[in-house]
Order: structure tokens, then C-alpha cells, then sequence
């Protein structure tokens, strides 16, 4: 199965994700991300917050949901709509869900305050994700209504 999580500028947020949900994911779960405007790097603090969490940062890039690798089954939107972001609409038969989640990238302040903001993004995102991969995936698979539900409720924790 193959988790698409998207935002606009792919630098964040959506790498955050891709990269704890690979890093968590059972055999034969692979995630990828992409922005609908890719800013074409990936921010620095990511990268180094996913490093100090031992989570693997090569091969992680920004890039453009264009030239995706493979056809998503899942799509999940990490925009916070809340913001005032436009949030992108993929239009591929998946399975779509929304996780908003407040963009670290214009976070201000002490460099202490930049860094909680995308612990706390990161933090937000990793719970998520270890509730998706808490729940019986095999048989979700084969129910695309049920698995929907289940993500957008997983899309409201707030832990």
C-alpha cells in the first residue's frame, strides 16, 4: 500500500510524515509526499529534527505531486486549513483523509520557539501515524469506506 501525504510547499510538514511513517511502517506500507508548489528544499530543522529522533533523512526531497513514482491508495492532506492555507485537492481515485497540521516553516521567534514549533508538528504527525498503523491493516485494505472513516477520525487527535 502506498500512503501519499501532501501539502503545498513539501518542505515540512509532508516530510515529516513520509519520513516517520517509512521509518515505522510494516512490510509492504511505503510512503511518499510531494507539494502542489514544492519550494524545492527541504528545510533544514526537519531534516535535523528527524536525525536527532534517529529517523533516517536520505533520499528525502521537495518535489512536485506531478511526477509521482506510483499511484497512491491513500492520500493524506497535512495542511493547516485552520490558517488560512489552501490545501491541495488530489483527484486520483485514493483513498483521501485531511490531517491539518499548523505549518513549522512560519514559525517565529527564538530558535528555541522555531524548534518547538516543528516538535510539536512532528509530534502531532507521529502520533497519527502510530494510530494508522495500530489499526487492523489487512483488513482495512479491503475496506476503502471503513479505512476512510478511521483515518479522519485519526486526523482530530490531538495528542
Amino acid at each position: 500500500m502506498n500512503v501519499f501525504f501532501l501539502c503545498t510547499g513539501n518542505s515540512c510538514r509532508s516530510i515529516l510524515a513520509e519520513a516517520t511513517f517509512n521509518h515505522l511502517a510494516p512490510e509492504g506500507w511505503h510512503a511518499m509526499s510531494a507539494g502542489s508548489k514544492p519550494t524545492g528544499q527541504v528545510h533544514p530543522r526537519s531534516l535535523a529534527l528527524l536525525a536527532r529522533e534517529g529517523i533516517a533523512t536520505e533520499g528525502y526531497h521537495s518535489k512536485s505531486w506531478d511526477n509521482l513514482p506510483v499511484t497512491p491508495d491513500i492520500v493524506i492532506t497535512v495542511c493547516a486549513n485552520a490558517a488560512g492555507e489552501t490545501c491541495p485537492v488530489y483527484l486520483g481515485k485514493a483513498v483521501r483523509s485531511h490531517w491539518g497540521v499548523e505549518d513549522p516553516a512560519h514559525a517565529t521567534g527564538t530558535d528555541e520557539e522555531i524548534d518547538a514549533a516543528f516538535f510539536d508538528a512532528y509530534r502531532i504527525l507521529r502520533a497519527r501515524i502510530e494510530a494508522f498503523l495500530a489499526l487492523p491493516l489487512g483488513e482495512l485494505e479491503k475496506d476503502p469506506a471503513r479505512l476512510k472513516a478511521e483515518l479522519d477520525r485519526i486526523g482530530t487527535l490531538q495528542p
